[in-house]
């Protein structure tokens, strides 16, 4: 599961100064020297004026300058254990802030646990109050604890990062309704890592197919060369999935377009640069079966030039 919370930490770390404009920031907390107990992370407030008008759990924060954050993604274990597991990092974190301080801090380290669902075994070791959608009081705790279950959260720009650790029907419906609200290579990131289900995946993916406008479309290609250049998951992804299914529709329906642009997706992939010539070459050729020996050759070619002999 290290993606799918790394990525989740990533959208904390890159979106909760936007959603709560610079109310809140993300912070790694460095490592205690013990075993490794280590928290996901915790929300350091900034202003807490700016986190009242957002939607919960955010006020939740504003009585406080810092707030432990546990992420529980898709798949990962909720359990008792686990549970405890959280409150021992979160005590590591309330030793850590009194330890830096002199006088020692007096205060209380509150704790967020973030996770698709509420367990039902929760309902049997603790009390839970409901005071918001998603957004649960764990009872009873010296400190603030709160039970954030990311499948009740209402869809709000400012939740996406509590929004990522939604999972099953929810995270579909999540990833159909952010997509079109964040960059392209966030979006990207986000099929490459969540467990949404394959219909969702695909739907979203034909956002990237070829549009009309040359200036869209070159913006894409620009984008899907970057990837597959630096990211071997996606370039991989890309080969496996895409390209063969593109290759078999192209030859079917005759769609040169498309065989021309899978052709220079593996020609990026191997680093190759083709010349002003070569696209030209590449966009008079109206065969077919010309372009898929292209495309075979490419795969092992040791230049453009070769690969377009």
């Amino acid at each position: 599961m290290g993606k799918l919370d790394g990525f989740a930490k990533l959208t904390f770390a890159e979106v909760t100064p936007s959603v709560t404009a610079g109310s809140a920031v993300w912070h790694r907390p460095p490592e205690v020297q013990l075993e490794r107990v280590q928290a996901d992370g915790y929300l350091r407030v900034l202003r807490s004026d700016g986190l009242a008008p957002l939607a919960a759990p955010w006020p939740a924060a504003r009585f406080h300058d810092e707030v432990v954050v546990e992420i529980k993604m898709a798949g990962d274990h909720v359990d008792i254990v686990e549970l405890q597991r959280a409150l021992l990092r979160r005590q590591v974190r309330q030793v850590e802030r009194v330890e830096e301080r002199s006088p020692p801090w007096m205060g209380e380290e509150p704790l967020w646990v973030v996770a698709p669902r509420l367990p039902s075994w929760l309902h049997t070791v603790r009390a839970l109050k409901r005071f918001a959608p998603g957004c649960y009081r764990v009872g009873s705790s010296p400190f603030q604890f709160l039970w954030i279950a990311a499948n009740e959260l209402p869809l709000r720009d400012e939740l996406v990062p509590f929004l990522t650790a939604r999972s099953g029907k929810a995270l579909d419906e999540f990833a159909r309704w952010v997509a079109p609200r964040r960059d392209v290579e966030w979006v990207i990131s986000m099929l490459e890592y969540l467990p949404m289900s394959p219909k969702t995946r695909e739907d979203l993916l034909r956002r990237f197919a070829r549009v009309d406008d040359p200036e869209i479309e070159a913006r894409r290609q620009w984008i899907l060369q970057a990837l597959l250049a630096h990211s071997p998951e996606v370039s991989e992804q890309l080969i496996e999935q895409g390209i063969e299914q593109g290759i078999e529709k192209g030859i079917e329906k005759g769609q040169l377009t498309e065989a021309r642009a899978l052709l220079r997706r593996v020609l990026a992939r191997r680093g190759f640069a083709p010349t002003a010539a070569m696209e030209t070459q590449i966009d008079a050729c109206s065969e077919l079966g010309t372009l898929h020996r292209w495309l075979d050759q490419a795969m092992t070619a040791a230049s453009a030039e070769e690969a377009l002999a």
